[in-house]
């Protein structure tokens, strides 16, 4: 609440499978009245991730390329219960409560910006390119258009624990 985060209390959430969210919320707002589209469940420590995150970088450096304000983050993936991909053993941070994959965001100035595919050198290059950047280190992995077929068409933001406090952005 402190970080400008609106939410709900959700119940617990678990699965014989090991997918876990003791404490979940389900989160409709984010600082600066940004509409998290649709509402998403996660853990907190994901909610103040993606709070401070946009506060710290994603709106500066909006501002900064494109003149205006993201208003609304179109989410397509946030709690989950399944494995890394189709054929893995390991769950995935979406299984945990720990991920939130951001598809598009809507500008003040009325723009929707997909992540998918953009071409170089334009400025909506240059902002995806720019908040990738900037996401890696607030998140632990950063995933998107070129990292691989599955993160073709948005951001996948985590905070999975890695040794040494690593991050993994590709």
């Amino acid at each position: 609440e402190a970080a400008g985060v609106k939410f709900t209390p959700h119940p617990p959430l678990s699965d014989p499978s090991g997918c876990s969210a003791p404490w979940p919320i389900t989160v409709t707002t984010l600082p600066g009245n940004v509409s998290l589209r649709p509402a998403a469940t996660m853990t907190c420590a994901m909610a103040e991730a993606t709070a401070n995150f946009l506060s710290d970088h994603a709106q500066p450096i909006t501002q900064q390329l494109v003149s205006s304000r993201i208003t609304a983050i179109d989410q397509v993936s946030a709690y989950v219960c399944r494995p890394r991909t189709s054929n893995a053993a390991k769950l995935s941070e979406h299984a945990m409560g720990n991920a939130l994959d951001w598809g598009a965001v809507e500008l003040a100035n009325g723009s929707n910006v997909p992540v998918l595919g953009y071409k170089r050198d334009t400025t909506h290059a240059k902002l995806m390119q720019a908040l990738r950047n900037a996401a890696c280190g607030p998140f632990k992995t950063v995933l998107g258009p070129g990292s691989d077929a599955d993160h073709a068409d948005h951001f996948h933001f985590d905070l999975a624990e890695r040794r040494n406090g690593g991050t993994w952005c590709r």
